[in-house]
């Protein structure tokens, strides 16, 4: 996934902030970086860029995207909005808590460990990366918390 903060100009736009789901793997991330956990992070991420950088409101233009709640691109949204952007919105779009979290991954994957092969093949990338699904949550909140205790978070 990738967030960005574009400034609109007559002679073509400018992007002044970027941030990217695979950027993450630089604070820990083990996670894959596609997840509704990652966009999450990704938007907590391009938050603290741009207040570092004076930023302080946004305006979200998801395009064509599908507009659906609780989809990753309004859990990037709410990360960039936890990370100190003002951006004008409602709350019913925003994934809960829970999610954001990785809670439902978590309790799915606990639900199907008595079947390894069907979990071996489900979490495979959790896996590979040596991560149990099931610790996801716990993960989740070691690397947001790098991401809001960094002094810079420029590239």
């Amino acid at each position: 996934m990738t967030a960005q903060l574009i400034e609109a100009k007559p002679d073509g736009d400018r992007v002044l902030i970027s941030a990217h789901s695979s950027e993450l793997k630089k604070f820990g991330w083990l996670a894959p970086c596609g997840s509704l956990p990652a966009a999450y992070l990704t938007g907590l991420l391009i938050g603290r860029r741009a207040k570092a950088k004076g930023i302080n409101d946004a305006i979200l233009d998801i395009g064509l995207h599908f507009r659906g709640a609780g989809t990753r691109i309004f859990g990037a949204a709410k990360g960039a909005l936890d990370g100190g952007l003002a951006i004008p919105h409602g709350e019913k779009a925003w994934p809960s808590p829970e999610r954001l979290h990785g809670e439902h991954i978590a309790k799915y994957s606990k639900l199907i460990l008595t079947d390894q092969e069907r979990y071996k093949k489900t979490f495979s990338s959790y896996l590979n990366n040596k991560i149990k699904p099931e610790e996801l949550t716990q993960h989740f909140n070691e690397v947001e918390s790098k991401i809001n205790t960094l002094q810079e978070v420029q590239k």
